[in-house]
């Protein structure tokens, strides 16, 4: 009896123990019920030790104790309860380093008195198979799409669909969390709760299961879900940025920005209290970041997704297969790769895995949109080339004229979006000249720092060496665009005026276009045609034109008879497309530069100061 009457009052101080260092950590000042509520079940799991267990070892520690074999209503008693977070704790131990060891029994003691505190009010002494589970599942680390592919496997039938019943009594349960730590009043349990989250869907299934609880914003009853786990991947991350409150010159965790005040900018301590100061009003709609991009980063990232190199438009969570999975508890169970999404599918979808496979932001089959144009445009050329070597008119089938048609009409739709393109790359580039001037704007240092530190000075003069070879260079890839985008448009007229007399000599002997395929290049009629690129409208003869165009171009017109034209273009594309690639390292080049030169104004302050 003492014994036992000397465990209950050590159970009560570690339950008191948990709580009370939860308040001393002061939570109840966020103005908003959605963070406090994600904060103080963050501690609760750091406090726990349970962000260093991730949900398949969870997983595994539920089969090893035998859980797969019970049902969700079977009751364990607190000794059992005690006995399964030892393996777990344990176990992790085990995979930890010596130097980052955890005190098992502290974290045993903290963990048993919160679940018990959270499930079992009443004093019974025991617990459902499924409380234990789902509060588990929640509070331990890991990806949060590999919890919530848990609790669908725990609350789906055989054919793979949810059943409403079961998701009804996993809401009750993962909302005793929030009730615990006294959020009670905004995340509680009702029962209009299942209905919220699936107001009109009948047939759930694991993708729809994942869209609904993954969405932005989430079902409002466990909105705070999400948000837990993004607190977990922005507590290290730094944003070197001036809060406009508070003055910080750096922040970390979230960074918020006023979508109404031009340049505002809270840290998350500022915005969670509220804190508001200048025109700016807590009713302003504030966005929420999570990480940190320069201006020359978010410029290059720009380009890349103009050209196609990097996906737009990516799926939230993987796309799974639609048939049954079996239960993630049971023994032997082989975790199954995603199907790839029919929409994007030259990416490689993430299986889920504690390994999973990487996006493919580049592969050959996302070809450049200029390069495919051309490529296109090309084919056609060579098709139409072969279809001109018939020298008998007679021996082409009555569809080949129309079809000519079509093919010039097509031809002519091609070169005006590669002219929107080339209009495009103007505007970026503009952009870019107009980002360098505001940069060198900024990094102007001020008379008295120069005459006070020569050291800062002689750095400077170095940045702007480096930054005039980086301009001389971005200057010469513009020009070698320029050029290839004169050659193609060299090309095309050549290949229109060949039309033309094509068309002419046919019109005199009443024959077919096609009949004489080898005087395109040689013939005097003027074709003007409007160059974006070079801005001039040549008047001058085709063959004349070929004087300032050199390379492959010029080759494949010297003798009079154009060579393979499909492969000339080839060429000429994959060269603006390596331009382009040059052009967005560039842009990386320059941003490397610009953080250097931040570094170093920074250290030169701090000299100052001394």
């Amino acid at each position: 009896m003492i014994e036992e009457g000397s465990k209950r009052g050590k159970a009560m101080v570690e339950k008191r123990q948990l709580f009370m260092e939860m308040r001393a950590q002061n939570f109840d000042v966020i103005r908003l019920s959605t963070y406090r509520t994600a904060c103080k079940l963050r501690f609760v799991q750091k406090r726990c030790n349970l962000h260093l267990v991730d949900v398949w070892n969870m997983i595994e520690a539920f089969r090893d104790n035998g859980l797969n074999t019970l049902d969700h209503t079977a009751e364990i008693n607190v000794s059992r309860l005690e006995t399964i977070l030892s393996s777990i704790y344990y176990q992790l131990n085990k995979r930890l380093p010596t130097t980052h060891q955890i005190n098992v029994e502290q974290s045993i003691g903290l963990l048993l008195n919160f679940m018990v505190a959270t499930y079992d009010s009443e004093g019974h002494g025991k617990l459902t198979v499924f409380s234990m589970k789902s509060m588990l599942a929640t509070m331990c680390g890991g990806k949060i799409v590999d919890k919530l592919r848990y609790v669908f496997s725990q609350i789906s039938d055989s054919s793979g669909v949810m059943v409403f019943a079961k998701f009804d009594q996993f809401l009750r349960e993962v909302l005793k969390l929030p009730t615990a730590v006294f959020e009670g009043p905004s995340f509680g349990y009702t029962e209009h709760s299942v209905r919220t989250c699936f107001p009109q869907q009948k047939k759930i299934l694991l993708n729809t299961f994942l869209d609904v609880l993954m969405a932005d914003p989430p079902p409002q009853c466990l909105v705070w879900l999400p948000l837990m786990h993004r607190l977990a991947n922005v507590e290290n991350v730094f944003h070197p940025v001036e809060c406009s409150y508070c003055r910080s010159e750096s922040m970390m965790g979230f960074r918020y920005r006023c979508q109404q005040c031009h340049g505002y900018q809270l840290c998350q301590s500022c915005f969670w209290r509220g804190h508001a100061n200048g025109p700016h009003s807590n009713q302003h709609q504030m966005k929420e970041h999570s990480s940190w991009k320069s201006p020359a980063k978010k410029l290059s990232h720009a380009i890349s997704k103009s050209l196609g190199c990097v996906p737009i438009g990516e799926p939230p969570h993987p796309v799974f297969p639609e048939q049954a999975e079996r239960p993630q508890d049971q023994p032997h169970t082989i975790q199954p790769k995603p199907v790839a999404n029919n929409m994007n599918d030259t990416m490689l979808m993430s299986s889920g895995a504690p390994t999973p496979n990487k996006s493919v932001l580049e592969s050959p089959s996302r070809l450049d949109e200029e390069h495919r144009l051309i490529a296109r445009y090309a084919a056609r050329l060579a098709a139409e080339a072969g279809n001109s070597t018939v020298s008998d008119p007679t021996q082409c089938p009555p569809t080949d004229l129309s079809f000519n048609f079509d093919a010039n009409k097509q031809q002519r739709q091609l070169i005006a979006e590669l002219e929107n393109k080339n209009r495009s790359l103007r505007e970026i580039l503009q952009e870019i000249q107009r980002l360098r001037l505001e940069h060198e704007q900024a990094s102007q240092p001020t008379p008295e720092k120069a005459q006070h530190n020569p050291t800062l000075l002689a750095e400077l003069r170095l940045l702007r060496h480096r930054k005039d070879e980086l301009e001389r260079r971005m200057s010469a890839l513009q020009e070698s665009r320029r050029e290839l985008m004169v050659q193609l448009e060299g090309l095309m007229r050549l290949l229109k005026v060949g039309e033309d007399e094509e068309q002419k000599q046919a019109a005199q002997t009443g024959g077919s276009p096609h009949s004489s395929p080898s005087h395109g290049a040689g013939c005097s009629m003027p074709m003007p045609i409007r160059s974006t690129s070079a801005g001039s409208t040549p008047t001058h003869t085709p063959q004349d034109c070929l004087a300032g165009v050199g390379g492959d171009v010029l080759e494949a017109f010297a003798q009079g008879v154009p060579r393979n034209l499909r492969n000339d273009l080839l060429v000429a594309a994959d060269s603006i497309t390596n331009t382009m690639s040059s052009l967005v390292k560039e842009l990386h080049s320059v941003d490397d530069a610009a953080e250097e030169e931040e570094s170093h104004m920074r250290n030169g302050g701090g000299r100052d100061a001394e």
